[in-house]
């Protein structure tokens, strides 16, 4: 497969991400990941450190619905949602079919009332599985610029 396409299959897929999450999709979000995965939220510092706790972590599509399902049903917060900007998106390699990808991130959260507050800021590390027109992340790494860890990171970043 030609770099080219291997570009555009990458940056659909990571459209689809933010796009599930911004339009609380979050029913979607698991398929956008290969079974078994990682997906985990941690602070740079953490990150830097190499430690390999976070704030959130899942790595099999059930953990992912469970989450889901806890945030539509158990958890209660002011409603709110979210707006991704994705950029740029950095293509590193490609091997064995997995592509390592890095890109950064801003997150702004609405309130209901219409306050809109810078809510993170930081990069995905990807690893992404090209192997299937269907691309599928295998492993996200969000790293988040700050310690400061807001008290409704509730929803996937």
């Amino acid at each position: 497969m030609d770099e080219q396409a291997i570009r555009l299959g990458i940056q659909e897929l990571i459209g689809e991400y933010a796009e599930c999450i911004d339009e609380d999709r979050l029913e979607d979000w698991p398929e956008l990941f290969t079974d078994p995965y990682k997906y985990l939220i941690i602070s740079r510092s953490n990150h830097d450190a190499g430690m390999r706790q976070g704030v959130m972590y899942t790595a099999t599509k059930g953990m992912m619905l469970d989450r889901v399902f806890t945030i539509r049903q158990a958890n209660l917060f002011e409603p709110h949602g979210y707006r991704h900007v994705v950029g740029p998106t950095r293509l590193k390699s490609v091997e064995d079919d997995i592509a390592i990808v890095h890109s950064h991130f801003i997150v702004a959260r609405i309130m209901h009332r219409g306050e809109t507050v810078l809510f993170a800021t930081g990069r995905y590390l990807d690893r992404i599985d090209v192997s299937t027109l269907d691309y599928r992340f295998k492993e996200r790494v969000v790293v988040l610029d700050s310690d400061q860890i807001d008290t409704l990171l509730a929803i996937p970043l």
